[in-house]
């Protein structure tokens, strides 16, 4: 049997796509609660003030906020061992400087990780998924500023004392090398005084960060995180802490060698450069070169001794990442496909969503070893890994995801494979997302990713309610079987 008994399946969710109750019990606002809903073709849109009347997808998202007992029971009826969730930064400290925590905040969380408990599923958390506190980022310009460091130690050391017999899994930033790009606004919280001095709507990617500050608020966040792992193996030792990186997967398009070169230029840049901080504990030797390319000239961070001693003495547990696609790199002209965070250039040998995100289990199992040699002998996690498709509810309420079984069947065989013949220590995978919910990227409940149907439509309509899609029981019996049955 290739899975291990103790192997942690589950699924995989965010705050800000599930939970809703944006201003329930004391919670302040955060960056997501200023996003509107888009599509796959209409960027989401961004506001510095709440408009009134209109629609925003976290404000409501799916109601786990008042439903978390009916969704973490179905997880159960699955089988789930692991289920990762995130704490909204903002429900805990609401403006992210205030004196003291809000414990309504806290209390639901607590109220959450015992029903985990109940039925014997281990809460991974992460404590940053794209859920930066609002006056974070107008006040201090996100993690831009070094004072917000300390302001999220604080939040991470709050929660790690509160649930330190409750939480054993933990994650400091979601997809933290999504700061890569040129906009930092969901990773490292940056908005600018002429952003917010502009009360007009505009497109979340043109929100864009001068690359100085744009790595300099990325190298606090590796100071950030650093401390937070310190403070929480002091909490409790028993703490398994990692990193979180979108892993974006590239393949050389012909064998030019020029292709091949920037092929590893791209993967250094986009998985490797953050994966090394987060677990050797140090910048890469090629992180001049790629941050000269990319338009930095202050490397300041790179010469402050005390925060590489912090980074190197605050290294991970274990590392984990989203996989959901991979992309080829060319010198050459050819057509470019979209993805999760980056794009690409389109794989002839390989079929695509309806959004355009390229589908190859195979591409896991590589991913997985060459993660396995990069950082020999530390655990691995894949904690993102779905298909967003168009679900169609039948007269009788039945749904037939056929297509999403089909997808995960073959990424199962995928990391399976990667065990048993590779030898590649994988502890765990949770899918995003079990349930339906917005999405990250587009705002939408059209593009649906659970095995659990939330009624719940881009209008605004639909009462919330829940109902199996056949792709349930087909993962609750993958789980029953330890993958071994994905019939």
């Amino acid at each position: 049997m290739a899975f291990p008994k103790n192997f942690l399946w589950g699924g995989a969710v965010a705050a800000n796509q599930c939970e809703g109750a944006y201003l329930e019990d004391g919670k302040g606002l955060n960056d997501a609660d200023m996003l509107k809903g888009g599509n796959v073709s209409t960027p989401r849109k961004f506001s510095p003030e709440i408009e009134q009347g209109v629609y925003y997808p976290s404000h409501e998202a799916i109601d786990f906020y008042h439903r978390y007992q009916e969704d973490i029971a179905l997880f159960a009826e699955m089988g789930f061992k692991c289920f990762r969730l995130s704490i909204n930064w903002a429900r805990i400290y609401p403006n992210g400087d205030d004196a003291e925590p809000n414990e309504a905040g806290l209390k639901f969380y607590d109220n959450v990780f015992d029903e985990c408990r109940k039925y014997g599923i281990e809460p991974l958390v992460t404590l940053c998924h794209y859920e930066i506190p609002w006056n974070i980022s107008v006040k201090y310009h996100g993690f831009s500023d070094r004072r917000v460091i300390d302001m999220f130690v604080k939040y991470a050391t709050t929660c790690f004392r509160r649930y330190k017999d409750k939480v054993k899994y933990w994650l400091t930033f979601n997809e933290i090398n999504s700061a890569l790009l040129g906009s930092g606004y969901n990773g490292i919280g940056v908005v600018t005084d002429e952003e917010y001095a502009d009360k007009s709507q505009r497109p979340v990617d043109q929100l864009k960060v001068e690359p100085n500050v744009r790595y300099a608020a990325l190298h606090n966040e590796f100071v950030a995180s650093a401390k937070a792992v310190i403070e929480g193996h002091k909490i409790n030792p028993d703490f398994m802490i990692g990193c979180m990186i979108a892993h974006m997967t590239n393949y050389p398009l012909t064998p030019d060698p020029k292709d091949v070169l920037q092929g590893l230029n791209t993967m250094n840049f986009m998985n490797n450069f953050c994966g090394d901080v987060h677990v050797r504990g140090e910048y890469p030797h090629y992180t001049k070169k790629l941050l000269t390319e990319n338009g930095v000239t202050d490397f300041s961070f790179l010469e402050n001794e005390e925060d590489l001693a912090i980074i190197k003495e605050g290294k991970v547990d274990m590392y984990t990442f989203s996989y959901y696609m991979t992309a080829c790199n060319t010198t050459h002209e050819a057509e470019l496909v979209g993805g999760n965070i980056f794009m690409g250039v389109k794989n002839p040998y390989l079929e695509a969503s309806p959004w355009g995100w390229q589908i190859d289990p195979l591409g896991l199992r590589y991913t997985l070893n060459l993660l396995a040699s990069r950082y020999p002998n530390t655990p691995l996690m894949v904690v993102e890994n779905g298909l967003g498709m168009i679900d169609k509810v039948e007269e009788d309420g039945s749904i037939h995801d056929t297509y999403r079984i089909d997808y995960l069947r073959d990424h199962i065989k995928a990391m399976k494979d990667a065990i048993e013949i590779d030898g590649v220590p994988l502890i765990g995978y949770t899918t995003w997302g079990p349930i339906d919910l917005v999405s990250c990227g587009t705002g939408e409940m059209y593009k649906r990713y659970g095995f659990i149907y939330v009624n719940r439509h881009d209008d605004g309509t639909g009462d919330y309610a829940r109902s199996r899609k056949d792709s349930f029981f087909w993962y609750k019996k993958c789980i029953e079987s330890d993958g071994e049955d994905l019939d």
